[in-house]
């Protein structure tokens, strides 16, 4: 079976760019966990039953493998498309914030990660961007930012 990595490449200027790299050059230890918290949040999760559809519809999105795993509460994804419509707000900027973390939370039930904050942030209109500091168990520390425009998200 052949693994993958998600590789991001930026242009200045530019948005990134997501690319799957499967030579296994690629495929470190520091590629996978990107690959990981990539993933995580940029796939969409299953909405709750009780969160507001940014277009009103009643397609809760979700990952369609999550109906084949026996555990009820394993979602993939984040719930950051909920927000592609909302204003930017400090309320919106904490639900980024806890809605990234719920993505990634799995990485510490898992033990890959001993700790994780998220911190959001609007650095110009129309844009959210997310600051991740990862403490790995071993005592090493990661950091990961992403941008959004706001035809991809919030």
């Amino acid at each position: 079976m052949t693994d993958f990595v998600m590789q991001m490449t930026t242009a200045p200027g530019k948005l990134p760019q997501f690319d799957i790299a499967i030579d296994a050059e690629a495929m470190t230890p520091e590629n996978s966990l990107t690959t990981a918290v990539t993933l995580s949040l940029f796939t969409d999760r299953l909405a709750n039953s009780d969160d507001t559809l940014p277009d009103e519809s009643q397609d809760r999105r979700g990952w369609w493998a999550d109906a084949l795993s026996g555990e009820t509460h394993d979602k993939i994804g984040s719930r950051l498309w909920l927000l592609s419509r909302e204003k930017q707000t400090t309320n919106v900027l904490r639900r980024a914030e806890d809605y990234a973390y719920e993505a990634l939370e799995w990485l510490i039930e898992d033990g890959i990660a001993s700790s994780i904050s998220v911190t959001a942030s609007n650095p110009r209109r129309g844009w959210l961007k997310l600051d991740i500091a990862m403490d790995k168990p071993d005592g090493d520390s990661v950091n990961f930012d992403y941008l959004w425009e706001a035809l991809n998200g919030v």
